[in-house]
């Protein structure tokens, strides 16, 4: 079992993966302070000047003008601007990696339709070579 684990971890696709996660991590922590402190004051600003996530309906008759945490302390609330934030940080992600597997996917492409140079005649080719042009003397 232990050999069958070791084989399954060097695996490439394995390590990949794990290369994959942990770069993704670091990389939605980028695009979560992207959204939250450069997109997001400017929505903020075009809606109406209020912080975007703190937007929420009162479901247990609390006050509009509390923060969102200070209204969950009362009750239930429909915070929309919590969930609308974090759709576009999703989409944000989304696309960033869609134009990254789009370049990987035409450098594969380009590298794909590069020329290959032939490759040099095997010896027993060679040697064919030479006995025909030795034939061919007069």
């Amino acid at each position: 079992m232990l050999q069958e684990f070791k084989s399954f971890i060097t695996r490439g696709n394995v390590v990949d993966l794990a290369v994959g996660v942990i770069i993704g991590a670091a990389f939605s922590k980028i695009v979560d302070s992207l959204v939250q402190d450069v997109i997001m004051p400017v929505v903020s600003k075009v809606v109406g000047g209020l912080d975007f996530a703190n937007y929420y309906l009162p479901l247990n008759h609390q006050d509009t003008s509390l923060t969102l945490v200070e209204a969950k302390k009362l009750g239930a609330v429909f915070a929309y601007g919590n969930f609308l934030t974090i759709v576009l940080n999703f989409l944000i992600l989304a696309f960033i990696i869609f134009q990254m597997v789009r370049l990987v996917n035409i450098a594969r492409k380009k590298a794909e339709e590069a020329p290959v140079a032939p490759a040099a005649p095997s010896e027993e080719v060679l040697l064919l070579r030479e006995i025909r042009d030795s034939l061919n003397k007069p």
